[in-house]
């Protein structure tokens, strides 16, 4: 196992067993993503409904998922020093506020410019919570039982997917527009005044929050970028996490609906699988995590690889793809979800809990920044070819969409390359420990061995 040293983040616990206030401080936390969550995705079911209302074109509607995550991401890595100063509690409250005012002014806007102004407070506000929910674990909970609630933690709040997709979406078509964003803000009160209410940031006397000066602040974001296993976890997360979020927030919908022709009940339902999916193969990873922390990067590899095989396959079958085709994609990129938090264990075990939220923040940057320009780079397509006459006059022609969405392979080739290159460094350090990685074939064929002896 990896060593109980400075900057591996497994030295003595903080907290020795959980307690009811424990999970009642998880809880809230975990509720508040949920809600995030439904913040961050409500605009992706709304794609055909914001075409029509600000007679936008497809890269022009890319921009405003794109902005709300450029925000996202480019708070990343100032949410969570900010965290590791002031604690997760004022920073999940202030978020919630935020996607709450987002959500208003996205009700009440009858341009472009104006809805994106509130996707862009969505962004500032969902780029609080998740850090700071993670940053909660160290303080309630024992180390060994941090893999499976970082997995839970993520899962719990892919339900905010499902309010989307189904409560969301029936208020926005039979309600409108306005009515719709509008249930969406009264979460975001909601979410804020509980976690005002519920969340503290650590139980007494174990106060974590860093006290670092300015100058100290800098020091501490320098070591943990130079941290190999801080790199290793973003570029794990910028693969395995991108193709399924540009899925659910924004071309997934509208490319079932228009391109492969599904009926919208059957495309919610398909959304909805992604996000159960999400939540039975979490629990797994997790376990898997914390019984295999050395073979963290070959179950990335392995997602990155049915992740492409997916894609391969749907988008050269001929003609429309059967439905039991997509709910195949759907599953593998679900399982890109669960698989990029592997990418914050990389965090948590390489990094003092002083700078927790930051290396998480510097990890969470990945996946979204590879979802964005993976998102606009789609949008920017499909009008490439709409203006070349490829597909027709239709926006959403099905062959378009095969040419937009190719351009995730050159993402997760990226991807691969780092996490194989960064790989090597994180082992090489582990060597100088005394910590060898064997080869997998020599893992497999000794824990075969130990199976057989154990039946014996």
């Amino acid at each position: 196992m990896i060593p109980k040293t400075e900057g591996t983040g497994l030295g003595t616990d903080p907290v020795a067993g959980m307690n009811r206030r424990a999970w009642l401080v998880w809880g809230a936390g975990v509720l508040a993503y949920l809600i995030a969550v439904t913040q961050r995705t409500s605009f992706g079911v709304a794609g055909i409904e914001a075409t029509e209302r600000f007679d936008a074109s497809a890269s022009a509607l890319a921009v405003f998922t794109v902005a709300q995550l450029v925000v996202y991401a480019g708070l990343q890595i100032p949410v969570g020093v900010l965290v590791d100063r002031f604690g997760p509690r004022i920073m999940i409250v202030s978020g919630a506020v935020l996607m709450a005012l987002g959500q208003t002014q996205l009700a009440f806007a009858d341009s472009i410019p104006s809805g994106i102004v509130g996707r862009l407070l969505v962004g500032g506000g969902d780029a609080m919570t998740f850090v700071a929910v993670l940053r909660l674990l160290p303080a309630w909970f024992e180390t060994r039982r941090i893999p499976v609630l970082t997995q839970l933690t993520g899962i719990l709040g892919q339900l905010g997917q499902i309010l989307s997709v189904i409560p969301f979406l029936a208020v926005l078509q039979f309600a409108g527009w306005s009515t719709a964003f509008l249930s969406a803000a009264g979460l975001g009160v909601l979410s804020a005044v509980l976690a005002l209410a519920l969340i503290r940031d650590h139980p007494e006397g174990h106060d974590q929050r860093s006290r670092a000066s300015l100058r100290q602040t800098g020091v501490s974001l320098t070591e943990a970028w130079k941290q190999p296993g801080t790199r290793l976890g973003l570029w794990c997360h910028f693969t395995t996490q991108f193709s399924g979020t540009v899925f659910v927030l924004m071309w997934g919908y509208p490319y079932l609906v228009s391109a492969e022709k599904l009926a919208a009940g059957t495309a919610s339902v398909l959304m909805t699988l992604f996000v159960v999916v999400g939540m039975i193969c979490g629990p797994l990873l997790g376990v898997y995590v914390a019984r295999h922390p050395l073979r963290r990067s070959t179950m990335v590899l392995a997602i990155t690889v049915a992740t492409a095989l997916a894609w391969l396959v749907v988008l050269t079958y001929p003609g429309r793809a059967p439905v039991w085709l997509l709910v195949l994609l759907v599953v593998t990129l679900a399982v890109g979800g669960p698989g990029s938090m592997i990418g914050f264990d990389f965090a948590r075990t390489f990094n003092p809990a002083s700078r927790l939220g930051t290396a998480t923040g510097i990890v969470n940057i990945g996946g979204f920044t590879a979802a964005l320009l993976t998102m606009f780079a789609v949008g920017l397509t499909l009008d490439l070819l709409l203006a070349s006459g490829f597909s027709n006059g239709e926006l959403y022609a099905l062959n378009s969409f095969r040419i937009a969405f190719a351009v995730q392979f050159v993402v997760l080739g990226i991807g691969t390359v780092a996490i194989l290159v960064l790989r090597r460094r994180v082992r090489a350090q582990l060597a100088r420990q005394s910590i060898i990685v064997p080869p997998l074939r020599q893992a497999i064929a000794r824990e075969v061995r130990r199976r057989r002896e154990a039946r014996r």
